[in-house]
């Protein structure tokens, strides 16, 4: 059975590479056509979305708009308008495709994780395979089901299953791979390329802080706990990558902050744990008790200050703020990936940077503050994928800011363009005629060539002329000459 599905991939790839190789995805009229199959595919089947990812993790639909429909169509019109000007060639180089791109996303922001790379790839003029992650199913199943109908099915597969099946995808030849997951995963994905020297963009996560500095202004505190608030419990609740993972604040603020969280949750979310409205769900039965794991241990339970119920049957948790955890627990070391917000209090700000630091590099991080000079300290001393002030997750919806890691977090990045470039190679182009030939770069060497090319990579044009003069004047004037 593994080996004759391990025949089925093979030529589907090999479908996928010859497609390339007619030519039929260079064009832009293809691309286009692609990028509008799209646009309507979204259209056609909003409700079908709205449910899948309801089904998924009970996501409300306005979420699913905001984080899912409205970024893939605002993308995917962009690309549309753009694509011509990306494709065209520069005074000194042109864009290639880069054939035969492998996609695999394992992340609960299902539609966008897919959508938006595919677009990358299309609007670059490849051939792709699409694997949508396995822990949405629902999602998984229509992409699978729908983009067939629309889009090129010689240019574009999606192929559906589980690590067996993202194993077996790796084992062949990709020109590029994109993945988006866990650090884990991410792991297998650049070693099993590694095998092919295949270029790989890994789009993980990791711990996204929140530096905190004292605000004096109720009104700008209570737009800051909105905004925490929003980026903590509002995508896919704490289930994605971008998501708020820990704050940090001066212990003379903690308390202040913590109260307008403590009514921002009861206004957003409900007051009732057991009828919490406008949250999505655990994505599984494995990561809830994950999560409940972290939360029962003896010497996290001391620290939770608000929330911490469970609803086992429908895999909710409440939004959960946590005071000083223990700084070597797994909540304080391993990315959350769920409504679990722990708070560190520290004398100073300031030391927010040297805490930050001693972790690995995060996805983002966020920092509310109106000191320019604290401002330009984080961005000097810190290393991050992105920084956000004053705000949580809008980068990611911005088409002219390329999105990705550095270090753990992941490497490459898209958006916009920056995904056109993620899936092509800059090919540089050099034409020369056959008029001046210069001598010295060819052998026999002697003293004049080599301060010839001495001076010309010095730029040092003026020398290069008293020289070439010198030259000549000495063969006029060697004694052979006059003889």
């Amino acid at each position: 059975m593994e080996a004759e599905e391990g025949l089925r991939l093979g030529r589907s790839v090999t479908e996928l590479r010859e497609t390339f190789r007619s030519g039929r995805t260079r064009g832009v009229a293809w691309r286009k056509s692609q990028l509008r199959a799209i646009l309507k595919l979204i259209d056609d089947h909003e409700d079908a979305i709205f449910e899948a990812l309801h089904q998924d993790l009970g996501k409300h639909p306005v979420e699913v708009y905001r984080d899912e429909i409205g970024v893939v169509k605002k993308s995917a019109t962009n690309s549309l308008s753009c694509v011509e000007k990306w494709m065209a060639p520069k005074k000194q180089d042109k864009y290639g495709g880069g054939e035969v791109g492998g996609e695999f996303t394992h992340s609960t922001q299902v539609m966008t994780l897919a959508l938006d790379p595919l677009m990358g790839a299309i609007s670059a003029g490849n051939t792709v395979v699409v694997k949508p992650s396995e822990l949405a199913p629902a999602c998984s199943s229509f992409l699978a089901n729908t983009l067939p109908l629309y889009l090129d099915s010689k240019a574009v597969k999606v192929i559906e299953g589980g690590a067996d099946i993202s194993q077996q995808l790796l084992q062949q030849k990709w020109d590029k791979i994109f993945f988006t997951g866990s650090a884990r995963v991410g792991r297998i994905v650049m070693s099993e390329a590694a095998k092919h020297l295949t270029p790989v963009t890994l789009e993980l996560g990791g711990k996204c802080p929140i530096i905190l500095d004292t605000l004096s202004d109720p009104s700008d505190i209570k737009v800051a706990a909105k905004r925490i608030a929003g980026g903590k419990w509002g995508p896919c609740s704490g289930q994605a990558c971008i998501a708020i993972d820990y704050l940090l604040v001066e212990q003379k603020f903690a308390s202040t902050m913590i109260e307008f969280l403590k009514k921002t949750i009861s206004r957003f979310y409900g007051e009732n744990p057991k009828n919490l409205k406008n949250l999505s769900r655990i994505v599984n039965k494995h990561q809830f008790e994950r999560l409940r794991n972290i939360l029962e241990d003896p010497s996290i339970a001391v620290s939770i200050i608000h929330g911490g119920s469970l609803d086992e049957k429908n895999l909710t948790i409440e939004p959960t703020i946590l005071l000083n955890p223990p700084l070597d627990a797994d909540i304080m070391t391993e990315e959350i990936f769920g409504p679990l917000l722990p708070i560190i209090t520290l004398t100073n700000i300031q030391e927010s940077i040297e805490f930050i630091n001693s972790r690995p590099k995060p996805l983002a991080i966020y920092a509310f503050t109106k000191n320019d000079s604290f401002k330009k300290k984080i961005l000097a001393e810190t290393s991050s994928g992105s920084v956000a002030f004053n705000d949580t997750m809008i980068q990611f919806v911005c088409d002219t800011l390329p999105f990705g890691g550095v270090g753990q977090s992941g490497f490459g990045r898209y958006h916009g363009k920056y995904s056109f470039d993620t899936f092509s190679h800059e090919k540089a182009v050099l034409h020369r005629s056959f008029f001046l030939d210069l001598e010295p770069r060819y052998p026999p060497w002697n003293d004049f060539k080599m301060q010839f090319i001495r001076f010309a990579y010095m730029f040092d044009y003026l020398r290069i002329v008293l020289l070439l003069l010198g030259y000549k004047l000495k063969k006029i004037f060697s004694p052979g000459h006059l003889a």
